[in-house]
């Protein structure tokens, strides 16, 4: 049983996204900004994160950075998941560690078939 962490600032975001992937029959944590989201990939060593990128503090972009250049956590693939939807922006989100990246609204199906295909690696 795969367990994904979610981080995002926004309650109604991280229950849309949950609910999606528990449905699916995953597990799922979740984080409200990237300096948790950081804590908790350390200590869970979730299989997967979807991370916004707007958030107080440590951004999704930082957060990201941070977790590919630990050894403790750069073999978790994080997917970004956020409003942000400038080429640019992707750009700058793959060059931080990210594997892929979703400009919201995401559709649950849209979630899930991302979810499978990072975690087949």
């Amino acid at each position: 049983m795969a367990l994904i962490l979610v981080v995002d600032d926004s309650p109604t975001e991280v229950h849309v996204i949950r609910t999606a992937l528990e449905r699916h029959g995953y597990k799922t944590a979740a984080a409200a900004d990237g300096a948790e989201g950081i804590r908790l990939a350390k200590s869970m060593k979730p299989d997967l994160i979807f991370m916004d990128i707007v958030m107080p503090g440590v951004n999704g972009y930082q957060a990201t950075r941070a977790l590919a250049n630990d050894p403790e956590t750069k073999r978790i693939p994080v997917i970004m998941v956020t409003s942000k939807s400038q080429e640019t922006d992707r750009i700058w989100g793959m060059r931080q560690g990210a594997v892929d990246y979703l400009v919201k609204p995401v559709s649950p199906e849209k979630l899930i078939e991302k979810a499978q295909a990072a975690l087949a690696g």
